[in-house]
């Protein structure tokens, strides 16, 4: 009796370790996932809008690529708001260590939603649209100015949590302290990038570029934190 009762022990033992790493395989895939549309956005953005400008240069204001930011995309071809959508969702759905690592990922991807529901204000989309634009069809001013504030707190929000919540944990092998001072630089990166954007200093496609930098940072922070690669995943 004693053996049969045992072997039950062992058997729910191992059941709970087996959906404890599904758990952990399944959080995995999750942060693979964010990071990887982190990343591609930019240039799926990009490559959307070359198409259409291409197929239809006369909707295309002259100033367009020198002004060029991953928003103006938004009224030349869908890729920003369906990539800039999927990965609001997955953070706001993100399932942390704690209640602090939840709440960060969910505002930040709230914020990240507004970011597609309130357009930015550009030359393209006084050529397209006029001045009424996005989902709550507002003023394209007062979009701009909610627009602009949600993506500066969405960016910061990735730069707390890779610097602040993606350096915890009670691991302390060697793969964890480097994949710390990752997030680390990627946190710091992702500050970085906002103060260049109001620095007098211009050229083509600036905004563009500064994104493109900030949202690679934000991709590798949570490509390690999914551990796709092996050198810094923990053996």
């Amino acid at each position: 009796m004693c053996e049969e009762n045992k072997s039950c022990e062992c058997s729910n033992d191992d059941v709970v370790a087996i959906t404890k790493n599904c758990a952990e395989s399944w959080l995995k895939r999750i942060r693979n996932f964010a990071g990887f549309l982190g990343m591609i956005l930019p240039w799926i953005a990009l490559i959307g809008a070359t198409i259409v400008s291409k197929a239809n240069p006369t909707i295309i204001p002259k100033d367009f690529w020198y002004t060029l930011s991953i928003s103006a995309t938004y009224y030349l071809t869908p890729a920003m708001a369906g990539i800039l959508t999927t990965a609001s969702i997955v953070l706001m759905c993100y399932k942390g260590y704690d209640k602090k690592d939840e709440l960060v990922t969910t505002i930040s991807g709230i914020f990240g939603l507004m970011i597609v529901l309130f357009p930015c204000k550009c030359s393209v989309a006084e050529k397209t649209v006029g001045n009424i634009v996005g989902f709550f069809q507002l003023p394209i001013n007062i979009s701009d100015i909610i627009h602009t504030a949600a993506a500066v707190i969405f960016f910061l929000l990735l730069a707390i949590n890779s610097m602040f919540l993606f350096t915890l944990g009670e691991s302390n092998t060697r793969q964890k302290h480097i994949r710390n001072f990752i997030y680390k630089v990627c946190g710091i990166g992702m500050f970085c990038t906002l103060p260049l954007l109001i620095i007098p200093f211009n050229f083509p496609a600036k905004i563009f570029v500064i994104e493109a930098i900030a949202l690679t940072f934000f991709g590798i922070s949570w490509l390690v934190k999914g551990q796709i690669f092996g050198l810094f995943a923990d053996k």
